[in-house]
């Protein structure tokens, strides 16, 4: 069954071109878009919101926050780098760039929608979020691909079930596998699960 997307942005033609980026995407259904004022409506339909904040150097974060609020996982869209902390703030539980390709939107959504936490790495540092790694924490953030292979290495696949299901190589498999590895601080793919289980990226 397909996850069930609500689109939320000021701008209709906003809002329009991010289905037309989503369409034609089995794992996905866009049942509405609206404006962040009646994101709520949707609320009982929507398994996962992905909501635009627009090009405004300080939006209003409130409707975000009071759909957070309900429990509803919001993978957020944001131009600016420094929006990214703000969007976090309020509650989203993925930050990705306005610009991010279709497979990315994908990705974000379905592994937001699972319970995971999504987050552009190339958006995090030039907010200030990212901290120097320390006990338990990863040094950098786990992209939306690895965010995927490590909740399938944690559904218990082994590389070659991982590319078979995400239709890649299994050298493309090892080589997620063993960058989530070096950035979790884990010595095996156990350790890499119980690592992001802790840090609350995966639920097992």
């Amino acid at each position: 069954m397909p996850v069930d997307v609500l689109i939320v942005a000021a701008d209709p033609l906003v809002r329009d071109g991010l289905a037309a980026r989503l369409e034609d995407r089995p794992e996905l259904a866009v049942l509405g878009r609206t404006g962040p004022e009646d994101a709520t409506l949707f609320v009982p339909r929507a398994q996962v919101v992905l909501w635009d904040l627009g090009p405004a150097p300080e939006p209003d974060l409130d409707p975000l926050r009071g759909l957070t609020a309900l429990g509803v996982p919001v993978v957020v869209l944001v131009g600016r780098p420094e929006l990214a902390a703000a969007g976090l703030r309020a509650g989203a539980r993925g930050i990705l760039g306005r610009t991010a390709p279709a497979d990315t939107l994908v990705l974000g959504l379905l592994a937001a929608a699972g319970g995971l936490i999504v987050l552009d790495p190339e958006l995090l540092p030039a907010a200030g979020i990212l901290r120097p790694a320390g006990p338990g924490e990863p040094p950098e953030a786990l992209t939306p691909r690895e965010l995927k292979v490590l909740s399938l290495v944690a559904d218990g696949l082994s590389n070659k079930e991982i590319a078979r299901r995400l239709g890649i190589s299994e050298h493309t498999v090892k080589f997620h596998v063993n960058t989530v590895m070096s950035k979790l601080g884990a010595r095996s793919r156990t350790e890499a699960v119980v690592a992001a289980a802790r840090l609350g990226l995966i639920a097992i």
